[in-house]
Formats: structure tokens, sequence, C-alpha cells
């Protein structure tokens, strides 16, 4: 069983060979907002909805998301879009909760018959420090950014609402290669109901991804083992999930030393959860619109799958930026809606 197990999983075809051309309005945008993240489920019969990251555009972009990001619903009759704004979920406004003034990374799943929302959360009570010297005062932004933490909300339907479970689900460890934070949450959800949740943290070695897992979303989640379970691999936003036999992995190539391009998609398969090795490129950077226009983005990263109900992936979102390589160089921020051919296979 073992040997077929494996045979299965290293002869899985790339499902990203079927990426379709792009919409000119497909995603989320916001005007005078950054705009990141970007996790989809549908609503039979209605819609799909959408959750996503945002935050004042006078702060520099990456500066700004730790002190001011927002998770936002967002709703589209169609799948690939244009998504308009619904409501604010995240932070909750208080201070005194742990998720009280920051909130991002959205990952919405379903589990049995509710859905998780899965998010990083910060707070503070210190003032912002003011936007034109943000950049050299960072000391603020650090404090927030070692405080990010993991957490859960749950609601019967995908439109919400939403219990936020009133405690992180997934914290630092002090003393361990995780101890600086836990971001990044990729929740599986396996066959039999078992929930992997997949993080990032920062090593002393670099970017690397870890592993806790819970037969319920409200926890606990134990630690499969101490230590990353990539170990040599620098790459983070993971996006996890289970095909019935095996389990795939996209994640961002930090370093293009992986897919032969920076910050492109790396694919990866597992049969176990634990031990992965690398299939491939999955998507770059460089996209085609429906309209022939070939445009080469600064940033696609934080991919997260649309599944139809065939298990087939229907629709690839991920966040975009515009300029010359990062989001850090960017002047504009969205998620992008890139759908597969109704071609598409499994196997």
């Amino acid at each position: 069983m073992e040997k077929q197990e494996a045979r299965t999983c290293e002869n899985l075809k790339s499902r990203f060979t079927k990426l379709a051309f792009v919409p000119i309005d497909a995603g989320f945008h916001m005007e005078n907002k950054w705009v990141w993240c970007g996790s989809s489920v549908e609503e039979a019969g209605k819609g799909y909805h959408l959750y996503a990251s945002c935050w004042r555009k006078d702060y520099p972009m990456l500066e700004g998301y730790v002190l001011f990001s927002e998770i936002v619903h967002a709703f589209s009759e169609k799948m690939t879009g244009p998504y308009d704004f619904v409501e604010k979920i995240l932070p909750s406004g208080n201070p005194a909760d742990w998720n009280g003034c920051m909130a991002h990374n959205p990952a919405i799943v379903k589990w049995k018959d509710k859905y998780l929302l899965y998010y990083i959360a910060s707070t503070y009570t210190d003032e912002p420090t003011p936007p034109e010297i943000i950049q050299k005062q960072r000391s603020l932004v650090d404090k927030i950014y070692s405080q990010i933490r993991i957490g859960v909300a749950i609601a019967d339907a995908p439109g919400g609402p939403w219990h936020f479970c009133k405690d992180p689900i997934l914290e630092a460890r002090p003393g361990y290669w995780d101890a600086a934070l836990v971001t990044n949450p990729a929740p599986c959800v396996l066959p039999d109901g078992k929930i992997y949740l997949y993080y990032r943290s920062n090593a002393p070695e670099g970017l690397r991804i870890g592993l806790a897992v819970a037969e319920h979303p409200e926890g606990p989640y134990v630690r499969l083992q101490s230590d990353p379970i990539m170990q040599d691999i620098c790459i983070e936003d993971p996006f996890v999930w289970h095909n019935g036999e095996c389990f795939e992995m996209l994640a961002k190539d930090m370093k293009g030393t992986l897919t032969g391009e920076f910050h492109a998609g790396a694919q990866f398969l597992s049969r176990d959860g634990i031990n992965w090795h690398l299939k491939g490129k999955a998507y770059s950077r460089t996209i085609t619109y429906e309209n022939g226009k070939i445009f080469t983005l600064g940033s696609l990263e934080r991919p997260q799958l649309l599944f139809g109900m065939d298990g087939n992936p229907k629709c690839l979102f991920a966040a975009a930026a515009d300029g010359p390589g990062g989001f850090q160089k960017a002047k504009n921020t969205w998620n992008i809606a890139i759908p597969f051919s109704e071609t598409s296979n499994s196997k």
C-alpha cells in the first residue's frame, strides 16, 4: 500500500499547466488601500465570498500592515470577480483583545458542516509612529510583529456571522526555532476531519515551515515535531490541501532556487504531510490577460485555491503587486483571480 501511494503521489501531473488567461477585471481592488492575501469559498446558488487583508495607504506597505491591517469580506456572483466590499471582519477594535488592533493572512476552509477562518493578529496601546518616520523608527512595528499569533473564527455559512475564539490557537515557543512568531496559517482538512495547520516562522537559518495538528478547530493544536518540517528549504506563504490520496503544497520560492524564478510559486507533494519533495514550478509572476497583454507582476504570492465540487481547483487567488519586484517597491496591490481552464484534470 505504501509503495502504491508513493507512485500515485509522484506521478501526479501538475495542475498548473491548466491556468487560463486572467480576466481584466478579475479579483479585488480597494481605492486608496493596500490589498493583500485573499481566500475564497463558494456559496452554492449565490456566489463567492472572498476574505482579504487591506490597510491605509498613507503608510509604507510593510510597516502599514503590521500597524493597521484589517480582514475584510468581499463578494461576487462571478468566481473571478470583480469582488465588492461587504464588511470589515477583524480586528476587534479593542486593544485589550489579543486580536484588537491588526489582523492579516485570512484563510478559509470548510470543516464538516462549518466554515473556519484562520488568521493572524496582534494588538497594541501605543500611539502609531507617524508615516514619514515609520521606516526609521521601527520599535513599535517590531514589538507588534513579535506578538503576532494565530487565531480561528467559526461560522455556519461562508458569509458568516463569525464566532471568534477568545484566545489564540497557536503561539510562538520561546527557546525553539519558532520563537520569533507564528504566521502564514495554512489549514488543511484531512478526509477524516483532522486539521493539519501549517505555519511559518523566522528561524535563525531563514524562513521555515512548522506543523501543528488538531481534532477540533478550537484545538488543542499539537506540534508533531519540535523542528521545522522542511528544514533546508526557504519558502513562505504555504497553501496545503489533501487531494484524497496525498498532500499538495504551494509556496513562495523566496530565493528562486526551487523554481528558477525569484518569488515564483513552488509545488510540493507529500504522502504523510511531514516529508515533502519538490514537484516543480507551479506558476510564474508573468501572467497573460484575456486581451493578450503579458505582464510581469512585482509580486504574486499568498496563493490560495478555490476548489470545485469534484475536488479539482477552479481558481488561483493570490496577492498581486506592480513594481520592479517585491511588495516594498510596489505602488499598487490587489487580489488577483486566475481561473483554471475547464478541461483541468487532477491526474
